[in-house]
């Protein structure tokens, strides 16, 4: 790693927090004189992979400047008065936990503008949609850098706004519904939410969430702790979203352009998931542990619920919709991150945070290459696919994508068999992790029952292999029949688009331990209330 003064590295979190917004507000004005290229639009488009970026590479020198020798110590830290009737600050760090999440989102966020530029989505003016694009990742950005709960809850409802549009304005069949129903399900998330954060903060005397992990809840009474964490929980479970409150995810995605799929389904779900780390585990830790065992439970019927409607969508004859079927596929797999989450041990924190990681890279993928095979066949439909035949009376043989497009192909089956949890893939670490820490929960918490969540999640990752094995098999395999038309495979820029989620798909899977090590000291540190 290299040498970084305290000042630059302040400078470049705050980068990664306010620059978006400013290249979003640029993105509105009209372009330079030379600077328009061949079109204004190809001037936005071009103006949003530039900033996007710039902040990827300001993540990256934040990643090599951090101390990796004290990763649960807050760095980068800036702490200024805003509200000081309120003592509300804008308060700013990472620290291990916070770091691989700032840096997942700015490494998407600049994959899809890559994308973009080069296929941008169908609707209005390119201008309006970079600028969403960049609002949304300076909100996931400061959700993940801010240290106040006022201030994290303002990031967590700026991204509401420019997803809705991105899905209603951008998206295909049915966006409009389902851009409603995701503001819809969010907002009322977010107001209960919003109670049990300033339940806390009035309580405590404080908003700052280091203070409020150092204290470890002991300025709190317990039914205090139950109440909050009972309405911050409901808010962040739906962001996450754990079963039952999933309904609008399938809907989002089904409907969202293909970017739009990628930053929901990489970075969005994870400001659920790490709200319940940075703030419940450590701030409310016994109104948690009350809690615990029904997070759990909710968990592992959402694994067997995900995989089970996955199976349902996969099966021939169900005209099911590959987008809506890895939608289910992402209910599931967090549902490993909340089980692991729920056992408030460290195997289980540390497999939820690097499930969180390996999702968003995998998932992401996906979603790629399923806008791929969209724009080249017309459809995402499964029995469409499988039987490439005009012939609907052709038995379904499968798409034969190895033929037709074999790099195309065999990157579906990598995302596939990734998101499987093949051993030696990130997918495998995480949920690995989370059944370890199942098997023995925290003091408290009853074995017997987290046993049961252990052995039904497990019976969970039979079911992921099942139905991602027989889309591999409908969608990739088969005899190329004689009339089915050419299939372009992977172009250049799909390729430059793609080849960092492999390579670091391959990379958390053989050196799981690089991510682990940076996560595992924060998390003891949470764990135990700030005092180690």
């Amino acid at each position: 790693m290299i040498d970084i003064s305290e000042s630059v590295m302040q400078f470049l979190l705050a980068f990664l927090v306010v620059g978006p917004l400013l290249g979003a507000a640029a993105a509105l004005l009209p372009a330079p004189p030379g600077l328009k290229g061949t079109s204004p639009d190809q001037a936005v488009l071009r103006h949003g992979v530039t900033v996007t970026g710039a902040v990827l590479v300001a993540a990256i020198v934040l990643a090599l400047g951090f101390d990796h020798d004290q990763p649960s110590k807050m760095q980068a830290t800036t702490d200024i008065t805003w509200i000081p009737a309120l003592d509300v600050r804008i308060h700013l760090g990472t620290d291990g936990i916070s770091l691989p999440l700032l840096a997942l989102t700015a490494l998407l966020t600049f994959l899809s503008a890559l994308y973009t530029y080069f296929k941008p989505p169908t609707g209005p003016s390119p201008k309006a949609f970079v600028a969403l694009l960049l609002v949304l990742e300076s909100g996931t950005l400061a959700a993940f850098a801010v240290l106040d709960l006022i201030l994290f809850f303002l990031a967590f409802e700026m991204v509401l706004v420019p997803m809705y549009f991105l899905i209603a304005r951008w998206g295909g069949e049915g966006r409009a519904e389902a851009a409603w129903k995701f503001i819809l399900y969010t907002l009322l998330g977010s107001v209960v939410m919003l109670l049990g954060l300033l339940l806390i903060g009035i309580r405590a005397g404080t908003f700052d969430m280091v203070a409020l992990a150092t204290d470890n809840g002991r300025s709190l009474t317990v039914s205090v702790q139950v109440i909050a964490v009972l309405a911050i929980g409901i808010g962040l479970a739906v962001k996450t979203p754990m079963w039952p409150l999933h309904s609008w995810l399938p809907d989002a995605h089904t409907a969202a352009p293909t970017v739009g799929s990628v930053l929901l389904a990489g970075v969005l779900l994870k400001m659920g998931t790490y709200g319940f780390v940075r703030i419940l585990l450590p701030v409310a830790p016994e109104g948690f542990r009350t809690f615990a065992p029904y997070l759990g439970a909710f968990a592992v019927v959402g694994i067997i619920y995900g995989s089970l409607a996955c199976l349902a969508l996969a099966k021939e004859g169900a005209k099911g919709d590959l987008k809506r079927l890895i939608a289910y596929s992402s209910v599931g797999h967090m549902g490993f991150v909340l089980l692991g989450i729920a056992t408030m041990t460290p195997t289980g924190v540390n497999g939820a945070l690097f499930a969180n990681i390996a999702h968003g890279l995998v998932t992401g993928l996906l979603f790629f290459l399923v806008g791929a095979l969209k724009e080249r066949t017309g459809t995402v439909d499964l029995d469409t696919l499988a039987r490439p035949s005009s012939d609907r009376r052709a038995p379904a043989t499968g798409a034969a994508l190895y033929g037709r497009a074999p790099r195309l192909g065999g990157l579906l089956a990598f995302g596939a068999v990734a998101s499987l949890g093949l051993p030696g893939l990130a997918g495998f670490w995480g949920e690995m992790l989370a059944l370890f820490g199942a098997f023995d929960p925290a003091a408290g918490l009853s074995r017997p029952a987290f046993l049961t969540f252990m052995s039904i999640g497990a019976f969970g990752t039979l079911l992921t292999a099942a139905y991602l094995l027989i889309v591999v098999r409908r969608v990739c395999m088969g005899a190329k029949p004689q009339h089915a038309p050419a299939l372009p495979d992977v172009r250049g820029y799909e390729f430059a688009a793609w080849t960092p989620l492999v390579v670091l798909t391959v990379v958390t899977g053989l050196w799981p331990g690089a991510l682990i090590g940076l996560t595992d000291p924060a998390v003891q540190q949470l764990l135990a209330g700030g005092t180690r």
